[in-house]
C-alpha cells in the first residue's frame, strides 16, 4: 500500500515536468500560427489580385479556382509545419505521404472531371471561342450561350440547348466566322 501514494507522486512529478517541456513548444507554435495566419492572407490578397487582373467578367471562376487552390496548399503546408514545431515531425511526414496518396487516388478516380475543368479553363481563355460566337462542336452547330469550367452551354438554330463537356469540345471545335457576319 505505500508504493501507491510513491507511485501517484511519480506520475504527477512526470506529468508535470512534461507540461513544463510542453509550453515553450506550444507558445513556438502559436506564434508560428499567428505568423503564418498573417503570411497567408498576404499572400492570398497578393495572388487574388493578380489573378484578379487575368481573369475577370465571366472568367473570374477561373481564378477563383487558382485562389481556393493556393489556399488549399498554403493552409495544409502551415498545418504540417505547426505539427513539426510542436516536436510532431513523424506524425507530420505521415500525415503528408498519406493525403499524397489520398489525393492521387482521388484525382484519379474524378480523371474525367478534371479533363473537363482544364478544358474549360482552356477554352475560357480562347479569344476564339466565347458567349454569341458561332461555332461546330461535336457535331452540333449553334451559338455560344454560356462557357463553364466542366461544361457549355449551345443554342442550335433549331433552339434547342445542347450541353456538351469541355473535354469533349476543346479537342476540336470550330469557329463559324461567316455565320457571324
Amino acid at each position: 500500500m505505500t508504493q501507491i501514494p510513491s507511485l501517484l507522486a511519480r506520475s504527477i512529478d512526470n506529468f508535470v515536468d512534461g507540461v513544463a517541456a510542453a509550453i515553450p513548444r506550444l507558445l513556438s507554435g502559436l506564434v508560428f500560427l499567428a505568423l503564418a495566419s498573417v503570411t497567408v492572407r498576404i499572400v492570398l490578397s497578393l495572388v487574388r489580385t493578380s489573378v484578379g487582373r487575368v481573369y475577370v467578367g465571366d472568367r473570374e471562376l477561373v481564378g477563383d479556382l487558382i485562389v481556393t487552390l493556393t489556399a488549399i496548399f498554403l493552409w495544409f503546408g502551415v498545418a504540417l509545419t505547426f505539427l513539426k514545431v510542436l516536436g510532431m515531425g513523424d506524425i507530420a511526414a505521415s500525415l503528408g505521404t498519406a493525403v499524397g496518396f489520398i489525393a492521387l487516388g482521388v484525382s484519379y478516380a474524378l480523371s474525367e472531371m478534371i479533363e473537363g475543368t482544364v478544358a474549360g479553363v482552356y477554352l475560357l481563355r480562347d479569344p476564339d471561342f466565347n458567349p454569341g460566337y458561332r461555332v461546330e462542336a461535336k457535331g452540333v452547330t449553334g451559338t455560344v450561350a454560356a462557357i463553364e469550367l466542366r461544361k457549355t452551354r449551345i443554342d442550335t438554330d433549331a433552339g434547342d440547348r445542347v450541353v456538351l463537356a469541355n473535354r469533349e469540345i476543346e479537342s476540336r471545335w470550330t469557329h463559324n466566322v461567316a455565320d457571324e457576319s
